[in-house]
């Protein structure tokens, strides 16, 4: 029934409650039908049965005491005393059974058991309330002497009743006896369906067969001690309360049982009941065991140290040896577990290490190294297919390759990647797993695995999936490569590499920023093209005037925006900012110049270039659609800029008034007044830039 309720089913709870009305109806029975009450003179039977049935319930309240002398719980303490007075009085009970081992009628036949009965509620009571610590701490100090108190009144009991000594001798009727007992009963009830209610409200918190078990228990208690005062001796009325009280202790004892089947072990079987803080001992006693067992299994343990950490915990709470062989195995598993999910750790840390942008090699060492670590006692390394031979880097061989010289025909593992299908190659070491790695279905390299022994089907996969995962990364890093190589071809360097660091710079729209804008196109470049029979020795020339001024540009830092047939567009000071921005525009205007200049010294048809800068506010962003757009400036100062490449002769640099007055203690220049300028009211002073100090000449720090 206490397994059953504990299932915590509405129906099963309203059958419990109906068995514990049982035996109330059964007693109103008797008391309405006085003919049914028949007596039933058996006064061994009563003797050995009692006996026996308290003995047990007196074994059980000792374990509880135990239990509770070792956690130091005072509610689980006053309940085994409880118990322990309701057993023990109920054996002191069937010790005065007249006829048996005394002569005859007496009063301790008669009282023993009510009294047990009514400390076992006034206990059951104490041990429901909440306590304070210093109380709880107060009667835990005290255990000993109100154990070994309940220990002497019994032992003196049972001396006085046995050798039939007064007042327990004497004779008395045992309706006077209980009538007499009435107002203890009803103390010793109500105390009962008290600690019943008490204990029950716990049972919401934390359900458990041992402490439903002790709810019923009470409930008997309080149902037994009403048929003591009410039932007639030797009747039906008065073997009732008998059978109650061997159903209350035999619920504790069933419970106990289910509770043991339930947690394998007797250690904390009375858990339930007990304190909030003995609760949280328990917890804590279990997580240090766990931990215990877990450190045990760190690194590779043999069979003696798991076995000593087994032994541990199973002395520690009480286990069988069924139980025990199950912690081992169970251990073992765990161990084997724990090793693999430290490799698929690894395997999930090298998928997060593959990020873009590292160089192949050393991309192959740092997921290397990770891999290393999932698999302890293991030997990896890395091959890479160089110019179609298989090579092993010395970053990439592990502990500096394997010692004692390759552990497998260099044959057999060239024939596994010409394949690209794993290979498991004995080995004089072990065993030896060569994993191809594949870049777009050709072999690119293998990973090698020496073990001592065997690997199993687990280690094999995840290893294929390592293999894979470094394939993608490979050939991720390939692709990369080619990607950069060809966006710098597209692209200045600077702008790519904003790009890189920043991917919002590709997104519509922009920012303001002071700028220097250079424009330069090739005067005269249309007549020429006309000129020329071939288109080809048009591309030509343009192919060979901008190799000359792209890279000037860049060694200044600038960014070129963009070719517009003969015209060239480059900004500074954008995307890395530049303090001396419009000097390096200058410097680098001046050095296209003297570089086209020297070019065409042998062409005197070969056009020329003209220059125009201006420094001013622009909006430097994105322009265009989601599906295609233009990385450009825009702005007054880059159309002045532009008007002011038109003002130029060629071989000419001109320069807007903004520029000019952050240039001026360093240029040479020419005043050409005021140019009228294609879209502007006013006319803008310009100047031909002639040439810049020497200590204005690039720097190494300059350069960057």
């Amino acid at each position: 029934m206490a397994q059953s309720v504990h299932t915590s089913s509405p129906a099963r709870a309203v059958v419990w409650a109906f068995h514990m009305l049982l035996p109330a109806l059964g007693l109103w029975l008797l008391l309405a039908r006085p003919e049914l009450d028949v007596e039933i003179p058996h006064q061994e039977a009563h003797f050995w049965l009692v006996t026996s049935v308290a003995a047990i319930n007196m074994v059980l309240a000792q374990r509880m005491s135990d239990e509770a002398g070792r956690h130091g719980d005072v509610r689980l303490f006053l309940v085994s005393l409880g118990f322990l007075a309701a057993a023990g009085f109920f054996a002191l009970h069937a010790l005065a059974t007249p006829r048996v081992l005394v002569t005859g009628s007496n009063a301790g036949f008669l009282i023993a058991t009510p009294v047990g009965m009514f400390l076992a509620a006034v206990f059951g009571a104490a041990s429901a309330l909440e306590l304070s610590p210093a109380r709880a701490e107060s009667v835990l100090q005290r255990r000993s002497l109100l154990r070994g108190g309940l220990w002497a009144v019994m032992l003196l009991w049972a001396f006085v009743s046995l050798f039939e000594l007064p007042p327990l001798a004497r004779a008395i009727e045992s309706g006077q006896a209980y009538r007499g007992l009435l107002p203890l009963a009803a103390v010793g009830v109500a105390a009962c369906l008290a600690t019943a209610v008490l204990y029950y409200r716990l049972y919401r918190r934390r359900p458990s067969a041992v402490l439903m078990g002790l709810i019923t228990a009470y409930v008997l208690l309080a149902e037994a001690m009403v048929n003591v005062v009410i039932g007639r001796n030797w009747h039906l009325s008065w073997w009732e309360w008998h059978v109650l009280l061997l159903a209350a202790f035999g619920y504790l004892a069933y419970s106990a049982r289910v509770q043991y089947r339930q947690e394998g072990s007797a250690r904390g079987l009375f858990a339930s009941i007990a304190l909030d803080q003995t609760i949280q001992q328990l917890r804590h006693e279990y997580g240090e065991a766990l931990e215990a067992l877990v450190g045990a299994l760190e690194g590779d343990p043999d069979d003696e140290a798991l076995e000593a950490a087994v032994t541990e915990v199973v002395e520690r709470f009480g286990l069988t040896q069924l139980q025990r062989e199950i912690l081992r195995r169970a251990a073992e598993a765990l161990a084997s577990e724990r090793d693999q999910i430290r490799r698929l750790d690894a395997l999930v840390a090298v998928g997060r290490e593959t990020r873009v942008g590292l160089e192949e090699r050393e991309l192959l060492r740092r997921t290397l190294a990770i891999a290393k670590q999932g698999f302890e006692g293991d030997r990896l390394r890395l091959g890479l297919v160089v110019d179609g031979e298989l090579q092993f880097p010395a970053e990439l061989a592990g502990d500096g390759g394997w010692p004692g010289g390759d552990p497998a025909e260099p044959a057999l593992v060239h024939a596994a990647l010409e394949e690209l299908e794993p290979r498991a190659i004995p080995s004089p070491e072990g065993t030896l797993q060569v994993f191809p790695l594949a870049v777009k279905g050709s072999g690119a390299g293998v990973l090698e695995v020496l073990r001592a022994g065997e690997f199993d089907e687990r280690d094999t996969a995840v290893l294929r999936s390592l293999a894979s995962q470094l394939s993608v990364a490979l050939e991720n890093a390939r692709l990369y490569r080619q990607v950069d190589r060809l966006l710098h071809r597209y692209l200045s360097p600077n702008v790519a590499t904003a790009l890189r660091s920043d991917a919002e710079l590709a997104e519509l729209g922009g920012r303001v920023v002071e700028a220097t804008v250079l424009f330069a196109d090739l005067r005269g470049f249309t007549s020429y093209s006309e000129q020329v029979a071939h288109p080809q020795r048009v591309v030509e020339l343009l192919n060979r005037y901008f190799g000359l001024a792209v890279p000037i540009v860049l060694a200044e830092g600038g960014t070129v925006d963009k070719f517009v047939g003969d015209a060239l567009m480059a900004l500074f000071n954008w995307p890395e900012p530049q303090p001396d921005h419009a000097l390096r525009a200058a410097r680098a205007a001046l050095a296209i110049q003297a570089a086209v200049e020297e070019a065409a010294t042998d062409h005197p048809d070969w056009p020329r270039f003209r220059v125009g800068i201006n420094t001013g506010p622009a909006l430097v962003g994105n322009v265009g659609s989601g599906e295609l757009r233009n990385l450009t400036a825009i702005g007054d100062a880059v159309n002045l800029a532009a008007r002011l490449q038109t003002a130029a002769e060629p071989g000419q640099v001109v320069i807007g008034p903004t520029t000019y007055a952050l240039v001026r203690h360093v240029a040479g220049v020419r005043r050409l007044g005021s140019v009228s300028v294609k879209g502007r009211e006013e006319a803008v002073e310009a100047f031909e830039l002639l040439a810049l100090e020497e200590v204005a000449s690039r720097s190494s720090e300059t350069r960057r």
